[in-house]
This record gives C-alpha cells, structure tokens and sequence, in this order.
C-alpha cells in the first residue's frame, strides 16, 4: 500500500506526492532518527516525526513548522554522506533517472525520482498559501 500525500481544494488536487509504501516513509523517517535525532525521536522534528502516517493529515497550522523541519533536514542531509536505497523500487527509479546520491538527501525520492524531502517541502508551502490541509491517502 501506497503512501501519498496530497492538498485538494473541494474536489480538485492541487498536488501530490507518492512516498513509496508506508515501510518506505518509515525508513525515511527511522533515518531521521537516527542520524539528526540521537536523543529521542521527536526530539527535534515533532511535526513530521511524531504524526502518525495513518491520522489523516498534517492541519495548516501544523503546515509551517512542517516546512520550517522540512528545510533543516534537507540541509542536514546534505552535509551527510550517501547511503544504499532502501526498497527496490528506489533502486529501480533512480536508474531509470540516471541518479546517483552524493548526498543522503538524494537518497530520498518520490516515485517520479524526484526528491521527497523538495516535494514535501512543496507541498507543505502550497497547503499555507491556499490555507489547506496536507492530506493522507
């Protein structure tokens, strides 16, 4: 089962992104954990680390500090070196791409092989602009 996040405003999606299975969106974040959050899980990153991915969504208030962990992660990735993609899915797409991480931010992709830790952060800006929630589906 696939874990997709997205923004719709009445019926129409605004945009969206596939993070892969819910055991994908857990590597991403038991990663987290364990290279930026030492301490304890949450510990830094309690938006994206402590919702869980079956409550539905992330409520526009929570959109901003969302966004605000999304970008220190992503700078914190990438001063971190690579590491092996996770599902084989990731390892299939990023050939299909021609990726090659230099980084472990680059080790992070939606199923488009785009970066998941950009398009989340997309996403989160989308949700305050136009003042909606980021859906789970």
């Amino acid at each position: 089962m696939s874990l997709y996040f997205c923004v719709f405003d009445e019926d129409e999606e605004l945009d969206g992104v596939d993070a892969g299975a819910y055991s994908d969106f857990s590597d991403f974040r038991n990663t987290i954990a364990k290279e930026l959050e030492r301490v304890k899980i949450g510990s830094r990153f309690p938006t994206l680390m402590l919702h869980p991915d079956s409550d539905g969504q992330w409520d526009v208030e929570d959109c901003e500090k969302l966004e605000s962990e999304l970008e220190v992660i992503s700078a914190e990735f990438k001063e971190q070196p690579p590491k092996t993609y996770f599902a084989e899915w990731q390892r299939s797409v990023a050939k299909q791409c021609g990726l090659r991480p230099a980084n472990l931010y680059d080790c992070f992709i939606d199923v488009d092989g785009e970066p998941l830790l950009e398009r989340l952060i997309g996403l989160a800006q989308l949700a305050q602009r136009r003042q909606l929630p980021i859906l789970f589906q």
